[in-house]
């Protein structure tokens, strides 16, 4: 439900962040995205969700070309960034209502979504309180329900995990196994390799933005003589 064909982009018309990549994540995977810090994932998942253009290449979410057909494949996408510090002004509920609006979901199904979610992170009593007012974990939390709450068919979640508690943290790890479950598709990144190892069924591995690997972690335990996947991205990223 995401494809990437030869996609590049660059800064400064001299820094390649993201070098001639392709990769597909399919309906009912879980795709972990693994790299150092400035290997250009955060690059690459704001060229698929059509934030940032790709100087060269293809984007496809959910058959939609992201160029070509841009509101159809946002639609089509949840997007949590890797900075949950927005609309601090607004409370918790103005917000999500103003998410719902934007998606077009109907108020019956907006708050049986927003009930589900903020009971499930333990968010309900805050949602009547300014945003500026929440710790990063809370402000990480709404912008979880914010982005699934039209649910979506891919999840595209950049280090979802930071901030969050452990309950939090385990709340979404399942979230994403029902989802995937269900047909739909979620691709994330983290520098948590424990998290990678137990929930995906492929990980995609970059490094100063050139794709290193693409494939299942047996695939990926089979080419090298390290047990661990923190081993393993050792041994790959720093060759």
């Amino acid at each position: 439900m995401i494809k990437l064909e030869n996609v590049t982009k660059t800064y400064n018309k001299s820094v390649r962040a993201v070098d001639d990549i392709s990769f597909s994540v399919k309906g009912g995977e879980i795709v972990g995205f693994i790299g150092p810090n400035g290997s250009g994932k955060t690059t690459t998942m704001k060229m698929i969700t059509g934030i940032i253009k790709a100087d060269v290449g293809k984007i496809t979410v959910n058959g939609f070309n992201v160029r070509r057909d841009p509101i159809k494949a946002k639609e089509s996408i949840g997007y949590i960034a890797d900075n949950p510090d927005m609309f601090l002004r607004l409370k918790g509920n103005e917000f999500l209502d103003l998410i719902g609006d934007i998606y077009h979901v109907p108020t019956k199904k907006r708050r049986e979504k927003i009930e589900e979610f903020a009971s499930r992170f333990e968010l309900t009593d805050a949602l009547s309180s300014s945003m500026m007012n929440y710790s990063h974990g809370m402000r990480q939390k709404i912008m979880i329900v914010a982005a699934l709450m039209h649910n979506p068919p891919v999840w595209i979640l950049d280090e979802p995990m930071v901030g969050l508690d452990p309950k939090s943290a385990f709340e979404l790890k399942q979230m994403m196994r029902e989802h995937a479950k269900a047909g739909n598709s979620v691709f994330f990144s983290t520098h948590v390799l424990e998290v990678a190892e137990k929930l995906c069924d492929k990980v995609i591995i970059i490094k100063k933005g050139k794709l290193l690997f693409d494939g299942t972690l047996e695939a990926l335990e089979a080419k090298s003589k390290s047990e661990s996947l923190e081993e393993i991205f050792l041994e790959l990223t720093e060759k």
